[in-house]
Formats: C-alpha cells, structure tokens, sequence
C-alpha cells in the first residue's frame, strides 16, 4: 500500500511541476505579438459539417469577420439530413468569400471527417488550410495572429476554451485539458527535451504530439508533403495522428490554447458527451496495453487515495492518512488552477474523481464494445 501511494505522490508531484510550466509557456493564440507585414498568405478556412443547423452560422460569422483581409471560407456540407445546406445557402448570398460545397458520397475505406477535409483541401487553393469545426467560433484576431505564428512554420493547433452547460459537461471535458496539461510541457511539441539524448529522442518523438482537430492549421505544402487527410483516413483520433506524421517527419508543429480568442461548444446533452466520448476513447490510446495501463494509473492515482485516508483513520496510521491526504489536495489544486485558467467553475474541481469514474466506466463499456465488435455511431454513421 505504501509503495503505491508513494508512486502516486511523485507523480501528483512531477504532473504539478508540469501545469506549472504550461502555466508559463502554453500560451494563448491571443498572446502579445507582432504581426508580418510582409506574409500575407491566402487562407483557406475549411469546415466540414454534417447535421449542424444549431452551430454552424455562428462558426461561419465568426470566420468571416476576420480582420485579415486574404482568406476564402470553405464550407463542405458532408450529406445533412437537417436545415445546414439551407443555412449555409443564405449565408453563400450575403459574400463573396464563402463558397458551399457539396459533400461527394464517401467511400467505404475512409471516416467521414477525413473524407470531408480531404475533400476541402482539393477544393481550396490558399498558402495556408485552417481545418474549423462547426461548433467552433472565433474573435476577429485569431486568423492574423495564426498566419503571424506561422511565419517559418509548418503547423500550429490551438485547444480552443470549451462552453459548458450541463453538470456532465462540466464534469467531463475539462479532463482533456487536465491530461494535457499535467502530462505534456507544450514546448515539446516545437522542440525536443534538451534532458533526452537523441538517440532516445528519435524513437520516442512522435509521442510528444498533441493537436487538436478543432483548430488545425497547416501550410499546403506541409500538407502535401505529408499526404493529407489520405495519411489518416482510417483514423478516428486523425488530428493527433496527423501531428504524429509532423513530427515523424520533422516538421514543426506550434500548440496554442484559445482562450478569450476561440471557443468551442461540443455537446448539449449527456448521452451525446457519453456518445462523443466513446467514439474515440479507445483509439485515442492506440493499442490495448496502453488502454489497461492508463485506466489502472488513474484507478491507483485518483481513486485509491480515498480509500487509504479512510483505512488509515481506523489503523492510526499516520504516515498513510498525511501521503493519501497530500495526494487528494494535489489533484485537487491542479484542477482549480486549470479551472480559473480556463475560465471553468472553480467548484468543479472537487469533483475530479467523479469524473475518473465516469472515465472507467466508459472505458470498460469501449472495451467490452472493442470485444464483440460493436461500433459506435455518430451523426448517422458507424465509427
């Protein structure tokens, strides 16, 4: 028991000294900086959207009032079943910088998100293609300021700051932000650590990628080079492998967060944060063992504490009760500095270990999915 808490403690520790330093060196895509005068590219803004009548003319408005004046908007309509073509008709009126396309039926080898921006990418002809979601929106900065940040670049991702309603919203999306956060310095995403020898280095270096496909920016020739969309096809998590291929193949790749600058509302409901979730939580760790290990970490970390501090107050243990105590208000600090960070409700955080439970048992219902062969579906269609 005391060796497991005590591995929970230097990890509640190292991930401590990790926020500390995203704190720092994550910054915002709203940060102070200069822009180019001299690199004004063409963008092209391409949104894939399916059945997104309640978002997408909020996502398309925001992208339109850019103050950056050399960008065309591509919208694929991928097949909707509900009012999107018709919003998206209206809106192609009123300008000349949005062009609709119509989505062509996808083949049976590839997902349909992949499918849509493959798609976008031929239909675009900028310097720069920025990969939106539909429930994404923006402030009028935010594309100068990635075209500035892309000068000498290949790519850059930024983790937009998420709208939460519901008390499972609430609950669960700010772990994403929580994993990333303690568990990855942003700065190895640009550069390797200066602590690790290359030779380790090179066979490691696509795991220290993370992107996130809500915002993703890259150059057309990077693009290109990398083979696209095509390179991720099959892919449900196609953002994160995307930034595996960027680093694989040397190229740079910037990490932003959105916060006061882009916003993101993912779900509206719990069974779609549970639906959403499970579609690509199990790909999202690659492989089987990583799958088991993550969960039994978080099992050990998050929840095992609370069963030792209440074990140790009828032992009289008091090394136990001090080390479980220690590991508890850890966790819980790291989660309201992340909260006020990402302008989250602050009380929430007392709530991180429901949340871990929410996790397991959505992992246990992926696996037992991943076992007999059940798919997950999402707007319509097998995942």
């Amino acid at each position: 028991m005391i060796y497991i808490l005590s591995a929970a403690l230097f990890f509640m520790l190292i991930t401590s000294l990790v926020l500390a330093r995203n704190r720092f060196e994550f910054k915002s895509i709203n940060a102070p900086g200069k822009r180019i005068a001299s690199y004004t590219p063409k963008v092209s803004i391409c949104i894939p959207a399916r059945n997104e009548e309640n978002v997408i003319q909020r996502c398309v408005e925001s992208v339109l009032n850019q103050d950056y004046d050399n960008f065309e908007v591509c919208v694929l309509d991928d097949n909707s079943e509900d009012k999107t073509l018709s919003i998206l008709n209206n809106l192609e009126l009123t300008t000349n910088k949005l062009s609709v396309i119509h989505g062509s039926p996808k083949p049976d080898d590839w997902l349909g998100k992949p499918w849509a921006c493959h798609q976008l990418a031929n239909k675009s002809d900028g310097e720069i293609l920025i990969f939106v979601d539909a429930d994404v929106w923006m402030e009028p900065f935010v594309i100068s300021k990635t075209v500035a940040n892309l000068h000498k670049r290949d790519a850059l991702t930024i983790w937009p700051e998420q709208k939460l309603d519901g008390f499972i919203e609430k609950l669960v999306i700010p772990t994403i932000m929580f994993t990333l956060t303690t568990l990855l310095p942003a700065v190895y995403t640009e550069r390797p650590p200066r602590w690790m020898p290359n030779f380790i280095y090179k066979n490691f270096k696509s795991d220290f990628v993370a992107a996130c496909g809500q915002f993703f920016a890259i150059q057309k020739a990077t693009y290109k080079a990398i083979n696209g969309h095509e390179a991720v096809k099959n892919q449900v998590v196609e953002d994160v492998e995307l930034g595996r291929i960027l680093r694989e193949k040397d190229f740079s790749l910037v990490m932003k967060t959105g916060v006061s600058a882009v916003y993101c509302k993912m779900y509206d409901s719990a069974s779609e944060v549970w639906s959403g979730f499970q579609k690509n939580f199990y790909p999202g760790f690659g492989n089987l063992f990583t799958f088991i290990f993550a969960a039994i970490i978080h099992f050990l970390f998050f929840l095992f504490p609370f069963y030792t501090l209440f074990y140790s107050f009828f032992t009289d243990d008091i090394q136990i009760t001090l080390i479980s105590l220690s590991i508890v208000c850890l966790f819980t600090v790291q989660r309201l500095a992340l909260n006020f960070w990402y302008k989250l409700d602050w009380w929430m955080a007392f709530m991180h270990p429901f949340a871990v439970l929410w996790f397991q048992a959505l992992g246990i219902k992926s696996l037992m999915n991943k076992i007999l062969g059940i798919k997950t579906t999402w707007k319509g269609r097998p995942v």
